[in-house]
Formats: structure tokens, sequence, C-alpha cells
């Protein structure tokens, strides 16, 4: 069957491209199944992996734009309101931002955390759908 005549199954599959970590589990915990279902379930792997990713993506940009806005919007308001010395200002843009930077890592280290338990829910998931006990077998 050429390319054009492929089943619209197939089609979705190629759609996303699959990791190789990704090939290696599937094809790792699902050795005895055909190529078909083997496949599908890559796709579906793949595409929760870089749903997540997005997301966590996303919300690092969001976060860091809106403290980079919020430091940027503090400075202004204080140096249009010229009743207070322009050292304190540039000292108190200083804690702001080293400030901005202290949370800016921490919430990183917890969009991490939360990638973290993204990954381990998918893999209880995948073990729930692989019929796989606590201990890891069938």
């Amino acid at each position: 069957m050429n390319e054009t005549n492929k089943p619209a199954e197939n089609m979705e599959t190629d759609i996303v491209p699959v990791s190789p970590e990704t090939d290696a589990l599937v094809e790792r915990e699902m050795a005895g199944e055909n190529d078909a279902v083997k496949d599908e379930t890559k796709a579906l792997v793949e595409a929760i992996r870089m749903r997540a990713q997005s997301e966590i993506e996303n919300a690092q940009t969001l976060t860091q734009d809106a403290y980079l806005n919020a430091v940027r919007s503090a400075r202004e308001a204080v140096e249009q309101n010229e009743l207070l010395d322009p050292k304190r200002i540039e000292h108190s843009v200083e804690i702001i931002q080293r400030d901005a930077r202290e949370n800016w890592e921490k919430t990183v280290e917890e969009i991490y955390k939360l990638g973290d338990r993204l990954q381990e829910a998918a893999q209880a998931a995948w073990d729930v759908l692989m019929g796989k006990d606590s201990s890891g077998t069938k």
C-alpha cells in the first residue's frame, strides 16, 4: 500500500513523532502485542508527554512575564513619584528584582515538581492499562 492509500488509523499515528524513550518503553512493555496496537499506544503516550511539556513551558513563560511586568511597573511608578531619593529607588528596585528572581526560581522548581508528578501519574496510568500490580508484575 502506498503513502496516499494508508488507512485513517495509521495516518493519525504518523502525526505525532515518537521519541526513542517512548518507543523503547512501549516495545519493552508490550512485547507480545501487534504492531498496530504498539503504534497507537506510542502515539498516545507521546501526545500526553508533549502536552504536559507544553503546559509546563507555557506556565514558565507566563509566570516569568508576570514577574518582569510587575517589577517594571513598580519601578516606573516609583520613578514618577519624585518624593523619594533616586538611590533609595534603585536599591528598592534591586531588592524587588532579587525577590522576583528568587520567587521565579521557586516557581520553576515547583513547575518541575509538577512535571515529575505528571510523569509519575502517566506511569501509574500506564501500569494500570498494562495490568501491572504495585510490584511491577502482571
